[in-house]
Order: structure tokens, then C-alpha cells, then sequence
């Protein structure tokens, strides 16, 4: 690497403005965002990422899911470009930083490589991928996923929002449906920033997290059927409460996750009463869950003891208790050159770092199953996200930033 590559710094003001700046498409008056996917704000913030790559040399390219694909030449244009990105949506009381930070310093990166003259070897994407957040539409990373075959795109863009409004309408609606076929932008590598959206980098007061790798994770659908009875008439003995029922399968995910922690989580995130009434014994009762590990062999061994528990509750209780896995993701293992090449530019810009597990879902999680991918962590306040107090300062996302940046570099290379 060149000297004037080995002492670059981004632009700190230039980043935290931009954040900013495209804060306001979607401003919330708590100081958050709400820019949910597809829809006028999310547009809105397009249109200025798309002027901005543009204005930065850039050729932006979309796909038939409305990824945007932002390319800067190499010197070698047969090679398969560095991707760096995240996403711009939000939640519907998300923040600022989530995604975005991720997406901005890819673009303060190109910036600041454009204003030292510098040259890589190989060129450099820019990825802002749909719906990272799955808050319209169902699944979250699905644009990323599709890219990587999980998904076919007729399936995505055949799913619809809680309005009957499907994928392939809102992209129309907001002219962002591209020609382009999705995963047909080959990536040579992609490494995505992003806020940790936890505490224990702040807690230990590191700058960086080197994430190499993230949770597995299994989502489960279930319902309980009792039978629904009068509040005041049915004598307690002979109830069959299915949300009685329900609230041990709580206390249960519970349990069994903390048994099998620290390293596993377990959530029931709905609940919905079938016909509630105040003064009618719940008879059927739907449910999720949700569970989470770095290792497979958690992940079985949560679902064997959940089963178990579920079993004895419903026998117990005199319900059935309906539960099925309607999705498993595996844990996700960064590749090893890539979370090396992280560290190392850590270590070389003199920032404490730490390795992580990434405890949410992001897009580099489906890249690394076809790409190369690594990611990069910095601390949030109080580790809140997916809110709008959610808060970073401006001088961890400058070293954030710092470390894409040369991270990027260590892997485009420096066109002599």
C-alpha cells in the first residue's frame, strides 16, 4: 500500500452530515426515522444516494428487487468488484444509524478515495440492498438473500405488505424496479459497517468489533387450542386456557434458553388471542418464537428441549399446542481472510478492538454464503436499536468508517 493510502483518514464532518442529512427523509419528531422500504421516504432517500454516487463518478445500476448497485472502476475492470454497503430503510420507530451508517461511509470511502487521487486495482461497489428490515414486507434481507439464492425473485415480488400491496406494486410506485437480474453483479468480496445494536463493545469500552460471525437462527409458528368457556361460570379445575397455556411456553422459551446460554436467546415476539373477550376463557391462541445461537448443535439442542416442555405443557393442561420451524437460517462463519484483512486495518489505525458474533440478521450474513464477506462494528449507546433514541458518536463512526476504508484498500489494492 501506498504512504498516502497508509495514512488516509475519511472525512468525519463530511460522514456525520451526511447521516444527517438523510435523516430527514423520514424525520420522526422524537428524533428518529421512519423510512419503511419501497415507500415515499425510502424513495426520496434513493433519489439522493443515486445524485450522490453520481456526483462521486459512480455508475449506479438496479436491480429487478431495487438493490442499487453503485460501481467505481479499477484499474482491472475483469475483476469482480469489492462490494461495501448496507441498506436505507428503517424500522417503522427506527434511527439513524442502523443500516445507514453502513451505506453513507461506503460512500464517504469512494469520496475520500476520490479526492487523494487514488486508484485501486480492483473496482468497488456500492450496495444499498432492499428491504434489509423486513418491517413492510416479509422475509428481512430479502433482496440480499434472493441475490444469493435463497429466494427466486418471482417470490419476492409476489409478497405483500399488511395493505395487499405487493413487492413488484411498490417498486413500480416508486420507479425503483431495475432491469438489471438479481445476482447477476458478481462481488468478489463484500464487507458491511454497521452499529453493533448491543452493548458490549460500549460496556468494554472498544471502539471496533471484528465480527466474525453471526447467529443462527430458527423461527417457529405455533398455536395453542383450548376451549372457550364462560370467565365467570367455569370453575378454575376445569378450565382449558390456551393463554394460560401459552404463558408457560413463554416462561419456557425462557428457560431453556438461559440453560443453554450465554451464548443462545430466546423470544416470544406475537401473541394473538382468537376472538378475544374480556369475560371469555381464551381458546386458541397463535404465537411465535424465535431462537438464536452461533452454534447448530445450541440451536438442535433448544429445539429438542422446547419440544419436550410444549409436550408436557400440553398434556398437562389438556391443549394442543400446534408447533413447527417455518424457518432455520445456520449460523453464519465469515470468511477468515476477510475478517483477518479487518483486523489488521484495526490494528494499523490503532483503534481496541475486539472479536464479536453478530447477535442480529444483516445482509452480509447472506452474501457470505456465495461471497467472501466480513463485517465491521461500532458501538451504539446503551447498545438500543430498532428505536429512535438509537445514537452513535460521530467519532465511532469515523473509525468505523477508517477501518472500511483501509479494509476495502487492503483487498482492491492500490493500482500502481
Amino acid at each position: 500500500m501506498t504512504k498516502i493510502a497508509s495514512n488516509l483518514q475519511i472525512d468525519s464532518v463530511r460522514l456525520w452530515d451526511t447521516i444527517h442529512e438523510t435523516a430527514k427523509f423520514g424525520a420522526t419528531p422524537k428524533g428518529g426515522v421512519r423510512r419503511l422500504t419501497l415507500g415515499p421516504e425510502d424513495k426520496q432517500v434513493r433519489d439522493w444516494f443515486r445524485k450522490a454516487c453520481e456526483a462521486a463518478g459512480l455508475e449506479v445500476h438496479v436491480d429487478a428487487l431495487g438493490s442499487m448497485f453503485a460501481l467505481r472502476k479499477g484499474r482491472d475492470m475483469s475483476k469482480p468488484p469489492v462490494g461495501l454497503g448496507s441498506h436505507l430503510d428503517t424500522q417503522p420507530t427506527g434511527g439513524k444509524f442502523d443500516g445507514v451508517l453502513g451505506t453513507l461511509a461506503a460512500l464517504e470511502v469512494v469520496r475520500t478515495l476520490n479526492d487523494a487521487g487514488i486508484e485501486t486495482e480492483t473496482p468497488i461497489c456500492i450496495v444499498n440492498w432492499t428491504n434489509e428490515e423486513g418491517s413492510r414486507f416479509a422475509p428481512a434481507t430479502m433482496a440480499s438473500a434472493a441475490y444469493a439464492g435463497d429466494y427466486t425473485t418471482e417470490n419476492i415480488l409476489t409478497r405483500t405488505d399488511a395493505a395487499g400491496v405487493s413487492v413488484s406494486e411498490a417498486l413500480d410506485g416508486i420507479g425503483y424496479r431495475g432491469d438489471e437480474a438479481v445476482g447477476a453483479r458478481k462481488l468478489g468480496a463484500f464487507v458491511e459497517l454497521h452499529i453493533e445494536q448491543g452493548p458490549l463493545l460500549e460496556a468494554e469500552n472498544k471502539t471496533i468489533g471484528v465480527v466474525d460471525r453471526g447467529q443462527g437462527i430458527v423461527w417457529y409458528d405455533g398455536k395453542v387450542t383450548g376451549f372457550e368457556s364462560h370467565a365467570g361460570t367455569t370453575p378454575m379445575p376445569l378450565r382449558r386456557d390456551a393463554l394460560a397455556a401459552l404463558s408457560e411456553v413463554v416462561l419456557a422459551v425462557e428457560k431453556i434458553a438461559m440453560t443453554h446460554g450465554p451464548h443462545a436467546v430466546g423470544t416470544v415476539g406475537e401473541t394473538v388471542i382468537a376472538a378475544p373477550s374480556r369475560n371469555v376463557i381464551p381458546g386458541e391462541v397463535a404465537f411465535t418464537v424465535d431462537i438464536r445461537s452461533p452454534a447448530s448443535e445450541t440451536l438442535d439442542a433448544i429445539d429438542k428441549d422446547l419440544r419436550s416442555a410444549i409436550a408436557e405443557i400440553a398434556s398437562r393442561r389438556k391443549v394442543e399446542i400446534a408447533f413447527e420451524a417455518i424457518w432455520r437460517k445456520p449460523p453464519t462463519i465469515f470468511n477468515a481472510r476477510l475478517v483477518e484483512a479487518v483486523e489488521n486495518a484495526t490494528k494499523s489505525l490503532g483503534y481496541s478492538y475486539r472479536r464479536i458474533t453478530s447477535g442480529a440478521g444483516h445482509d452480509a450474513c447472506n452474501l457470505a454464503n456465495v461471497v467472501p464477506a466480513a463485517m465491521v462494528f461500532v458501538p451504539c449507546k446503551d447498545g438500543v436499536s430498532h428505536n429512535e433514541l438509537e445514537d452513535a458518536t460521530q467519532a465511532d463512526c469515523t473509525a468505523g468508517a477508517n477501518v472500511l476504508m483501509h479494509t476495502v484498500l487492503a483487498l482492491a489494492g492500490v493500482a500502481s
